[in-house]
């Protein structure tokens, strides 16, 4: 049995490339929320020097002139391909994991000969007829080695993104070829650790005496070294673990000064939780609101404020009215407020509620509310969000990210379907 690492090469800009064919060839960079920063590149873009994080109103000339094309982030439709392409993998896969929205740890069965080859190469293959994306697969005996084999298979191009530590000629050049920093689990601080004992790749580490690594720490640090040696301890798991939290945050498009857009924003976000926590089948005991000003603000200001919930809920109704009085608590009106947002804590599953001596509760009326926001959560979801909107949300447009190179939502909405002329 092998573990593999599938990951998306690139999977932002993949995603922009394959709605829009004319981004193909052509250095592409993504940018943030509001379009801040760069948070995605392609190759392209990389070799031109664009660095991950750089705020584009710095680089913007330098991109003009270098004639890099940019998008906005675009996560309905990043969410709608990583969708597409895990049901894919799990097509071709004894068992998947989905570590994040671009990458999947999957278990192999190894065939009689050992060459797991022609089944990665297949994979590749059907990933990029059906999507358009180009994926990189590692291939090892552990976690731990499928992501270190997924690093080489990008960093190696001579093995065509695919890299099986169980069947390469000379895996321990390559591993010696892996800094420290590059493997998976090595934060900073274990990574300057390592540096000053002169372990400076992933083969040092691994061949290192196991007791001076535990001494220092302890089972994290022998885990990592065990996962690298081959040894699995971190099994490949297809449960979904549940959530201790969900938070929905955005900054603001031009900066709010009126109480009455924080609580319309507050609004719009408490729907947008409430939502979520419908779909994760939770409840929450907990929420907490906040607000602040830009982080480069001459006086910066942020404040928050929580309550607690005699009786837990996902119901927007009730967690509107819990969670709109909170705003006055964390308004100032001499402040420029760049974003907000609201957290749901001590979330529990819906299948079990605990009832509250002082606090009425009537199934039958419980039940009427399940189907209602039930019925809310279809329509939205079928015909586009907002099709039924809370009024306490508002229309202000400064509530609204700017995106200003948005593409267009070309897999989840029918009206912005390409149209191909032949």
């Amino acid at each position: 049995m092998a573990i593999a690492l599938i990951d998306g090469n690139n999977f932002y800009a993949a995603c922009e490339q394959t709605v829009d064919p004319s981004l193909i060839d052509q250095a592409l960079v993504v940018l943030s929320n509001n379009d801040g920063c760069v948070i995605a590149r392609n190759a392209k873009a990389r070799c031109l020097g664009i660095l991950m994080g750089q705020p584009y109103f710095k680089i913007r000339h330098e991109i003009e002139r270098l004639n890099i094309k940019v998008r906005s982030s675009n996560y309905a439709l990043y969410g709608d391909m990583s969708q597409r392409l895990m049901a894919l993998l799990e097509k071709h896969c004894e068992e998947l994991e989905v570590y994040s929205i671009d990458e999947a740890f999957a278990k192999i069965n190894r065939p009689p000969n050992n060459n797991l080859r022609t089944w990665a190469r297949q994979l590749r293959e059907n990933i990029y007829q059906d999507l358009g994306l180009q994926i990189s697969i590692g291939i090892g005996a552990s976690k731990g080695q499928a992501k270190l084999a997924n690093h080489l298979a990008k960093t190696m191009p001579n093995h065509a993104g695919i890299y099986d530590l169980g069947n390469v000629k000379d895996p321990e050049t390559a591993l010696a070829n892996v800094a420290i920093e590059d493997v998976w689990g090595i934060g900073k601080n274990i990574a300057q650790w390592c540096r000053a004992r002169r372990i400076n790749n992933a083969k040092q580490f691994r061949d290192m005496p196991s007791q001076t690594i535990q001494a220092k720490w302890g089972v994290i640090g022998i885990r990592l070294q065990k996962e690298l040696q081959g040894l699995s301890c971190l099994s490949v798991s297809n449960k979904k673990i549940a959530k201790q939290e969900t938070c929905v945050s955005r900054s603001f498009s031009k900066p709010i000064t009126e109480i009455e857009e924080l609580r319309q924003a507050i609004a719009r976000y408490v729907v947008l939780a409430s939502a979520k926590l419908r779909k994760q089948g939770q409840y929450a005991g907990t929420i907490t609101v906040f607000a602040r000003t830009s982080a480069f603000a001459s006086i910066f200001y942020s404040r928050s404020a929580t309550t607690h919930l005699d009786l837990y809920s996902n119901d927007t109704s009730v967690l509107l009215k819990s969670s709109l009085g909170l705003t006055e608590r964390i308004f100032h009106p001499h402040h420029l407020l760049m974003k907000a947002g609201v957290v749901m804590k001590n979330l529990v599953g819906d299948d079990c509620l605990q009832l509250h001596l002082l606090e009425r509760y009537s199934p039958k009326e419980a039940s009427h509310r399940k189907h209602l926001m039930t019925t809310i959560d279809r329509l939205n979801q079928r015909y586009g969000n907002d099709t039924v909107k809370w009024a306490i949300c508002g229309t202000s447009k400064k509530l609204g990210p700017q995106r200003k190179y948005l593409s267009a939502a070309a897999t989840t909405r029918l009206a912005e379907i390409p149209v191909v002329n032949a």
